[in-house]
């Protein structure tokens, strides 16, 4: 079991290091990568999530709490 959450883990952390790399290449050259464009899925992402008021907000905090590094308590940071 380790052996998956440690690969799927490495995984995850790959891929958040590449979306900002994507982001900014997205700026300097104003070119797609992997066929996808990162900045316009970013914006229709925080428009929808703007649009649904509350329970987008719910939605973010959700989102955000996964992103958290905290393994026990939170407020000690």
């Amino acid at each position: 079991m380790n052996y998956f959450t440690g690969f799927f883990g490495g995984l995850v952390t790959i891929m958040i290091h590449i979306i900002p790399v994507t982001i900014l290449w997205g700026l300097l050259t104003g070119e797609v990568i992997f066929g996808m464009d990162i900045i316009a899925n970013f914006i229709e992402i925080v428009t929808n999530l703007g649009n649904a008021g509350f329970v987008g907000l719910i939605a973010v905090v959700f989102v955000m709490y996964f992103f958290m590094d905290c393994k026990k308590d939170c407020s000690k940071k």
